[in-house]
């Protein structure tokens, strides 16, 4: 977006006395009083008054201006000692759905009344948009400041949909009304988010990984590494992450000998990287940060330190205000890639900082803690882990995953993951969906793909082509994939690693967000790609390219093909990537190409 050479800008009326909201400012349309809305959910934010903004039913709280950025994107600032609210309105009409980032978050109209959302550096991202028919959206709004509380939903009363964002201090939001496709919007508030924020993206971490997790869970060794690692290079895996397991000898789950990080399931570590690396192949290991399990010596060195006790999991969770146990944990995470040689670390269950933050019982900080807040504890921690290890390995990588997707954290990590759900392709798709429109330059990689053995090669392919648009992780044992299934596995991971910049890096425009996205399309330099999930006509453009992908993920064959002209060359490949059809077509003349169900259609142009 770029500003106009005379912004407009305007300045709030001074507070009012009362709770009657003003009439309005001299020289501008009065605005009618807001009715009351019901907040159980939320805290009070005192009187709030109108904001003169073209177009936009806006109302502040504090000292606030608004300045006009372009046509339809408004930045809006509040300053002032007590909590802060920006709130506005806009009419519901033609609404289809409501985005957020988070696990499940995108689809129906919340009410105005629903709770709040409360995003922070380890929870959520302060970002969300309302869409309409035909995918535009009618408002979109990200926050500057990753600490806010943000509500949204129908007024029952007026039939409006409203918005508002609290934080302290100091609040600014920018608003997008602009009526463009919502990803476009969305893609501009994250790049104004990554404004003066560094994101050192390694290219090892847009390759495709393999995972232990769902193939092995906690049974893991040396041996069963390296197996998976070489039979993964040879299908076009390129990165291997060992989950957890290698830290203990106990297999029944849970947490309590998280802390010491010592490599009980991997005896001679370095010796073992080795090994991998010398397949090709880089290594990651996985962390879950914040747990100190009451059955490890760190328990009795920094259980002290807790922040809350997660007595289900046998653990605690480890407070970052204290120097001492960011120290113990920075030097227990940067042994992997110090000592040991690997490529970089998994850090899981960031988020569990926030939670134990939130709760009623969480602590006050002792005289030893040097950070007032949880928030800044966490961003110290994870900011020392990242120049420990990029030290010692530029290009070190960092996982994080769903729902710590905020931009604070782009600094310190390589990738982001969607939140487990196991064998569930469309869930699979939405989520990864839903963090690429959020995550800015950041990677984003999907759960790790798990299936039955039975599965049919067409139905391995439908799980790559539902994550097309993220960086895929496979999670099966590969040693037991019969040819066809390891057919489809290759041809999938080839067209992953052929149309890369397209696929991550090129123009995301998903469909029907209220339908989970039954059509995704990434338009590169000359390359479109789209992926279609349910029988819907494909839409080739008139120009501007000269290849063109459908990646068919549905049981109905038939792919309608729409606009375009001339003659182009055709192939289709089954599941397993095997030709079925080549020749020219007449897209004059022809609208209707039969594709299998997990193949993909090619169009060329001559």
């Amino acid at each position: 977006m770029t500003e106009p050479t005379s912004p407009l800008t305007t300045t709030s009326p001074p507070e009012p006395t009362g709770t009657t909201e003003p009439p309005g400012t001299p020289g501008t349309t009065p605005s009618a009083p807001a009715p009351d809305i019901w907040e159980p959910h939320a805290p009070a934010a005192g009187p709030l008054r109108p904001l003169p903004v073209q177009g936009l039913d806006l109302r502040v709280s504090g000292t606030a201006t608004a300045r006009e950025l372009a046509h339809g994107v408004v930045e809006v600032t509040a300053e002032g000692p007590a909590a802060l609210r920006i709130e506005w309105r806009v009419p519901c009409v033609d609404a289809t759905s409501f985005w957020t980032p988070e696990p499940r978050g995108t689809g129906w109209l919340p009410a105005s009344w629903s709770a709040p959302r409360r995003t922070g550096l380890a929870a959520g991202a302060p970002i969300a948009a309302l869409v309409g028919t035909g995918d535009t959206a009618l408002c979109a709004f990200a926050a500057e400041q990753t600490e806010v509380l943000a509500g949204a939903g129908v007024v029952e009363e007026s039939g409006e949909f409203r918005f508002w964002a609290q934080a302290e201090g100091r609040l600014t939001v920018r608003i997008d009304t602009s009526g463009r496709h919502f990803a476009r919007c969305l893609a501009d508030l994250t790049a104004w988010w990554g404004e003066g924020r560094t994101a050192v993206i390694p290219d090892a971490a847009r390759l495709p990984a393999y995972s232990t997790w769902y193939s092995m869970h906690q049974d893991v060794s040396p041996e069963r590494v390296e197996t998976q690692a070489a039979l993964g290079r040879e299908l076009g895996l390129d990165v291997i992450i060992v989950d957890d397991g290698w830290m203990t000898a106990d297999r029944t789950r849970g947490y309590a000998h998280c802390g010491d990080w010592e490599p009980v399931s991997l005896p001679d570590t370095a010796a073992h990287v080795e090994r991998v690396h010398a397949l090709g192949v880089r290594y990651l290991l996985w962390y879950a940060l914040p747990f100190i399990g009451k059955d490890s010596a760190a328990f009795r060195r920094i259980g002290r330190y807790a922040l809350a006790d997660a007595a289900h999991l046998g653990a605690i969770v480890a407070d970052p205000r204290y120097p001492e146990v960011r120290a113990f944990l920075t030097d227990r995470l940067a042994r992997a890639v110090e000592e040991w040689g690997m490529d970089g670390l998994k850090v899981d269950f960031v988020d569990w900082f926030a939670r134990a933050a939130e709760r009623a019982d969480a602590p006050e900080p002792g005289p030893e803690a040097d950070c007032a807040g949880v928030a800044e504890g966490v961003e110290k921690l994870l900011a020392a882990i990242r120049a420990r290890i990029t030290a010692a390995h530029p290009e070190a990588m960092v996982e994080h995953r769903q729902p710590y997707v905020s931009p604070g954290l782009w600094p310190y990590v390589t990738m982001v993951r969607a939140t487990d759900c196991p064998l569930s392709p469309q869930e699979n798709r939405q989520r990864t969906v839903d963090v690429r429109l959020a995550a800015g330059p950041v990677p984003v990689h999907a759960d790790m793909l798990m299936w039955h053995p039975a599965e049919p090669p067409e139905q391995i392919a439908r799980h790559l082509i539902n994550v097309l648009f993220s960086v895929p992780q496979i999670s099966v044992d590969l040693a037991a994939q019969r040819p066809a299934q390891r057919e489809a596995l290759a041809f999938w991971l080839g067209v992953f690693r052929t149309h890369l910049d397209t696929l991550q890096l090129g123009e995301l425009r998903p469909s029907r967000p209220d339908l989970g996205y039954p059509l995704v399309t990434a338009v590169g330099a000359g390359t479109v790609a789209v992926a279609r999930y349910a029988a819907l006509p494909v839409e080739v453009p008139a120009g501007g390219w000269h290849t063109l992908l459908v990646a068919n993920a549905d049981a109905d064959q038939d792919v309608r093909l729409t606009g375009g002209g001339g003659t182009v060359t055709a192939t289709v490949q089954d599941a397993r990537g095997r030709i079925v059809r080549q020749d020219g077509i007449d897209l004059d003349r022809t609208d209707t190409v039969a594709v299998p169900r997990g193949g993909l259609l090619t169009l060329r142009r001559r």
